[in-house]
């Protein structure tokens, strides 16, 4: 029986169910060899001689195959249809060739759906390994190892916390730190629209915006303040208006074209919120069970039959109104014909959804998505008429305007409708009977105000739809580049949305000064150009090697002799105008906030990364994160000494406070304060340091019972206190100025803290696996954590806004268990009883087994090709 090699053990399964018992189909998981992790695996001096070799767990795979061969000779090699799938082929019949006997048939078979009669047709038309496109692997595969092998330790001698550098993914990289510098130098503007609420003689109602103002044609910013907004109202209001125009033109809508690699991601992110590495990992299931074609592919086209079948099954479904008199044909768009597949489809047109035999939620909802995306692409264009009504005043000063839609036929979006990653100004509204010529009665009048946005920042599906627009990366490396940047710690995911850490900041302006050429956009989708032409044999792999090795040999000696601090130095003056922005009293940005001697400057810290700290140290510790606004202070500075006490400004783990000496054997805690939230740290100096530090202060016996009254700051703010009584005061700086009459009045008019103020929680933790809510209370002896019937008080040093749910379930547990009765003793007469039987040991069978440890991956891997 020939012996059928593919990727994966569910591709192997899919396809021996197609091929039946006269092939024998095995798995190899993936590519067998690779580049070893250390120096000299690409050797520039041997004209760029690749050493490779069989991963270890790989050899058990490889064995396997060379024993089915061992009975039959013929190999064929059906691995996936792209230059990932050609150079995993490659590698297979590099290893195997010493285990082929003599007049061995070697064959190479690709299909872009696993389906019958697709693996059929590709077993009747086999051919050779493509060896441009094998070509364009090693060329990828060796700019990669260079790239990562000769740029990363460069990075970790002069960038302190700086983990590595690669060809592609330093670029997207650029892309999104670009993005977050322009959000960060972006400076709002505002401007203000006018907007009415008019009603037809008939009483139907309608909305309409200010679009001429003194007879002329409003701009975005021609209203810039609400004084300018309120003059447009009264012009509006003191005036009678009319309709001058309604004009109705109709419109279409036409589909989008299926999907791609790259639509199918973004749209995937859009709509099902799931990661490019999700997106890939579901689509690669789906592929592999033969319900999708091909999911990397630059290519939209789909093929004839495919297209028919769509036809069918619009008709069947839908009706022939929702059929185009001809097939929809979309032309693919990209320059690599070797990589350029067919699109993204269902394998069977027929398969709706509902009818998908799998499980798993992601599976369904990709594939949910891809079905009607497909249909969609073939069904008949949605159709409107699209209605503008202008209305003005007799003398032409003020005119409005309202626009609407009607939907005449959904087409299409019956069944789809593509997501949006922003915003659009689209007016769907749908608009009464409104007549020319006829009085507009005003019902109301209003100015909204508005400020220019700054650029979002990207999500995972526009981060590839730019890297696509700048020709950066192929469909195969999308998902492995988001990933890649995300795992180094160079970007965070908050609430989709991608952010640079400040490491990422600093590795991308490292490379922008001193490596600028491998950072370009334009350079790396110039090289990516070439690296395509390679796969179609319009380039020698080698020659594009050498010409780029020369060139970065050279940048790579320029950065030999540079210092760490040269380095900060460059950095710190590239990313000035972000570091120091100018402040609004004119003052030096540059200046210490804290100390005012020293100045600002980017340093690094010996666990990694880097943070903006004064030159006065250690005598000013001012500290804060390179991307944290202006102000925000994370360290201490001595602020000066009060009868031989020194007392400074620190920062602690619940945030600023100031303290009296410090720590020694004696005085193991020395007094100090919290700084009270809001406050400007900036004018936190040696008075009002001090006045925090004689918190409370006595104010007095209080003129009923001469118990003495206090004002002091505590965890939930400034308050007042006499005896047990706790009273909130509305100010801060109050605590400091306060007199007995003030401190009596607030007494009787406010609810005082106690037992009924407890009852209302602090904070709301969520519920209780076994039911019941869990909450924060403050109680007279301090905050506690609240469940049922247990009552659990918090650590002196945990804040309750610091609590967490899981912090909050141990103290709970761990109070219940103390406070758990023991059991009662049986009656004497119950001694008597048989000892209930005990449960079989096997029940919980293997598991209760110590398990095996899992074997440990490789602790470090060559760059992969990007």
């Amino acid at each position: 029986m020939p012996v059928v090699v593919v990727e994966s053990p569910a591709k192997a399964k899919t396809i021996n169910k197609y091929l039946g018992d006269d092939y024998t189909v095995l798995a190899s998981f993936g590519h067998v060899r690779d580049l070893p992790p250390k120096d000299g695996s690409v050797d520039p001096e041997a004209d760029f001689e690749m050493k490779w070799e069989v991963a270890s767990d790989s050899k058990k795979h490889v064995k396997a195959i060379k024993d089915a061969l061992a009975s039959d000779p013929n190999l064929i090699l059906a691995t996936d249809p792209d230059r990932e799938g050609e150079a995993i082929s490659w590698h297979l019949l590099e290893t195997l060739a010493p285990a082929l006997k003599k007049g061995a048939q070697v064959s190479r078979v690709t299909f872009n759906a696993i389906t019958k009669n697709a693996v059929t047709e590709a077993m009747a038309a086999p051919r050779q390994i493509d060896q441009p496109l094998v070509d364009a692997y090693l060329a990828r595969r060796a700019l990669d190892y260079l790239v990562g092998f000769n740029l990363s330790p460069v990075l970790w001698r002069k960038l302190p916390g700086a983990k590595s550098a690669g060809r592609v993914q330093s670029v997207a990289l650029r892309v999104i730190v670009d993005r977050e510098m322009e959000i960060e130098a972006f400076r709002a503007r505002e401007y203000w629209s006018v907007h009415a609420k008019l009603a037809t003689p008939r009483g139907d109602q309608f909305d309409a915006a200010l679009t001429v103002y003194g007879g002329k044609k409003l701009e975005r910013f021609d209203i810039a303040t609400e004084k300018d907004a309120m003059l447009a109202v009264s012009a509006i209001a003191s005036r009678d208006l009319k309709v001058a125009s309604v004009t109705a033109k109709p419109a279409s809508r036409n589909p989008w074209p299926p999907f791609m690699t790259s639509t199918l991601q973004q749209e995937a992110s859009r709509k099902l919120g799931l990661g490019a590495r999700a997106c890939m990992s579901a689509a690669q299931r789906l592929y592999e069970a033969g319900h999708i074609t091909y999911m990397r592919t630059d290519g939209i086209d789909m093929a004839p039959e495919a297209v028919m079948s769509a036809r069918d099954a619009i008709k069947k479904r839908f009706g022939e109104e929702y059929l185009p008199s001809s097939p929809r044909m979309y032309k693919n768009k990209a320059k690599n014909a070797q990589e350029a597949h067919e699109c993204i489809r269902p394998t069977d047109m027929f398969m709706s959804p509902d009818k998908l035999p799998v499980s798993d939620k992601d599976q369904k909802a990709l594939y949910d998505l891809i079905w009607k995306r497909t249909i969609a692409s073939q069904m008949e264009s949605a159709r409107m008429e699209r209605t503008t009504v202008e209305i003005a005043s007799d003398d032409a000063q003020v005119g409005l305007r309202a626009n609407g839609q009607v939907m005449m036929f959904d087409g299409f979006l019956k069944v789809y409708d593509q997501g949006r990653d922003d915003e659009e100004d689209e007016d769907s509204r749908r608009l009464p009977l409104v007549k020319e010529g006829e009085k507009a009665d005003k019902r109301s009048v209003s100015p909204e105000q508005h400020f220019t946005q700054a650029p979002p920042r990207y999500t995972e599906a526009t981060l590839v739809k730019r890297m696509e627009e700048l020709g950066i990366g192929r469909p195969s490396t999308y998902a492995s580049i988001v990933t890649t940047i995300q795992d180094r710690d160079y970007v965070r995911k908050e609430q989709n949305r991608l952010i640079p850490e400040d490491k990422g900041r600093l590795v991308t302006i490292f490379l922008l000064k001193y490596f600028p050429r491998y950072v370009s956009y334009d350079f790396t989708s110039s090289l990516e150009g070439e690296l395509d032409d390679i796969s179609s044999g319009e380039r020698a792999y080698r020659e594009v090697l050498r010409r780029f090795w020369k060139d970065f040999t050279a940048a790579l000696e320029g950065t030999s002799e540079l210092r760490i601090g040269e380095v900060l130095e460059a950095i710190d003056e590239a990313l000035a105008p972000h570091l120091y922005p100018a402040r609004a009293d004119g003052t030096d940005p540059r200046e210490c906030p804290l100390c005012h001697k020293g100045r600002l400057h980017l340093k690094t810290a010996r666990s990694g990364g880097a943070f903006i700290g004064c030159t006065n140290y250690p005598e000013c510790r001012f500290t804060r994160p390179i991307s944290s606004p202006e102000g925000e202070v994370v360290g201490d500075a001595v602020l000066g000494t009060d009868n031989g006490d020194e007392i400074s400004l620190k920062n602690g783990r619940f945030g600023p406070y100031v303290q009296r000496g410090e720590a020694t054997a004696e005085v193991p805690k020395p007094p100090r304060a919290s700084v009270p939230k809001g406050w400007d740290l900036a004018s936190v100096d040696l008075e009002r340091a001090l006045a925090l530090l004689a918190l409370p202060r006595e104010i007095g016996a209080h003129p009923e019972d001469g118990v003495a009254v206090e004002a002091g700051i505590g965890r939930y703010g400034p308050y007042v206190k006499h005896g047990a009584k706790y009273v909130n005061l509305p100010d801060v700086d109050e605590v400091f100025t306060i007199g007995m009459n003030r401190a009596v009045e607030v007494l009787a008019s406010k609810v005082v803290r106690g037992r009924a103020a407890a009852a209302a929680p602090l904070v709301e933790l969520g519920e209780h696996p076994e039911g019941g809510p869990v909450q924060v209370l403050a109680g007279r002896y301090g905050p506690y954590v609240k469940w049922g019937k247990v009552n659990a008080t918090l650590p002196r040093d945990l804040e309750p806004e610091a609590v967490s749910l899981e912090r909050a379930l141990e103290l709970i547990t761990e109070k219940a268990g103390k406070t758990k009765k023991p059991a009662k003793k049986a009656p004497a007469k119950t001694a008597e009883k048989k000892p209930a039987a005990k449960k079989a040991a096997t029940k919980t069978g293997t598991k209760t087994a110590a398990k095996k440890p899992a074997a440990k991956k490789a602790a470090t891997k060559a760059p992969k090709a990007e």
